[in-house]
């Protein structure tokens, strides 16, 4: 029986993964544009808390991300923004074969079958409560059902087209789960498996909130993402997940956590290192530039520059528009 642990084809199987395995500097190669899907096929509604950003329609893909593409962008990662109608408490929606996320990676693979497509797997955009996984009758969270949903949707996704699979969850022992069932379905060797390892209970995570409708109904997710002071959890949380068999290891936020990106590094030396730079540190930048309180490209790319000086290989950045214009490779 294959070992879990040994199976690496996946990391770079596909030509856009193979360069994240490599030290190098900033290139369009290097960056992956998170994008909103939601399921009103025609829409393209502007998110006020995060400018030039959008919630599209499938309908609407081939007009935002085919002048992209042209530009030289390389991968996408996909957030699916059901409405409040298929919501329930189980997260039941977010593998529908009929839903935002299915329908654009399948749009995406015959619009672009070189684009590498990344799908975020969480439960909290599709459950009621919004929270990223199953809850116990006392509103803890269920580890183990939420792991088996989460590896269900993982699967789904991959056979649905998907390169890449990237759990945000921070449930515990998903990576082992999605892993074996990329395996057990025989899509681990062509689909690859990015690990939010470090994902860290942050105030930065507003504007994604209000762009993914995606907000805690009660509570708060501090139960299982990292607490910010917290760099012991995250190294640890960073080598739990290199041995349960990621492909990929990501440092989230982005900016506040530059240590934890250097750890990471450092602990998975022979993993590509990747870091999202969200949706508040985005806002910042932008409102900054705006006040006149510094340059606005000089910032984005210094910004860049101290993402890939501790150690990054990848970077998901809502920039990626405009790094796209800015880079000649």
């Amino acid at each position: 029986m294959v070992q879990i642990d040994s199976l690496l084809h996946a990391g770079y199987h596909n030509p856009t993964t193979r360069p994240w395995q490599v030290e190098r500097t900033l290139t369009k190669g290097s960056l992956m544009y998170p994008i909103f899907i939601t399921d009103e096929a025609d829409a393209k509604i502007a998110i006020p808390s995060m400018p030039n950003q959008f919630r599209l329609g499938v309908n609407r893909i081939e007009e935002v991300i085919g002048p992209l593409v042209a530009k030289g962008l390389k991968s996408v990662m996909l957030f699916g923004v059901p409405s409040d109608s298929v919501k329930d408490a189980f997260g039941t929606a977010a593998d529908d074969p009929s839903g935002p996320v299915v329908l654009a990676i399948k749009e995406l693979k015959r619009l672009y079958p070189a684009l590498l497509v990344s799908c975020d797997v969480c439960l909290c955009e599709y459950t009621s409560h919004g929270h990223c996984g199953h809850l116990n009758p006392d509103n803890t969270i269920n580890n183990t059902a939420s792991v088996k949903r989460l590896a269900e949707v993982a699967v789904n996704y991959a056979k649905a087209g998907a390169d890449n699979v990237a759990p945000s969850d921070m449930m515990d022992g998903r990576i082992r789960a999605i892993k074996q069932g990329l395996h057990d379905a025989g899509l681990s060797h062509r689909v690859s498996l990015m690990a939010y390892s470090a994902k860290f209970a942050s105030a930065l995570y507003g504007p994604f909130r209000d762009a993914a409708c995606s907000g805690a109904q009660f509570g708060d997710r501090s139960a299982y993402q990292l607490p910010p002071g917290a760099r012991g959890l995250g190294r640890r949380a960073i080598q739990r997940d290199v041995n349960e068999g990621a492909d990929m290891i990501m440092v989230k936020p982005a900016m506040f956590y530059l240590d934890i990106i250097r750890d990471a590094k450092e602990l998975a030396p022979d993993h590509p290192i990747a870091a999202y730079q969200v949706s508040g540190e985005y806002a910042m930048i932008h409102h900054s530039a705006n006040a006149g309180v510094f340059d606005f490209k000089t910032a984005v790319l210094e910004s860049m520059t101290s993402l890939q000086r501790a150690g990054c290989n990848l970077i998901v950045t809502y920039f990626t528009p405009e790094l796209l214009d800015w880079l000649e490779q």
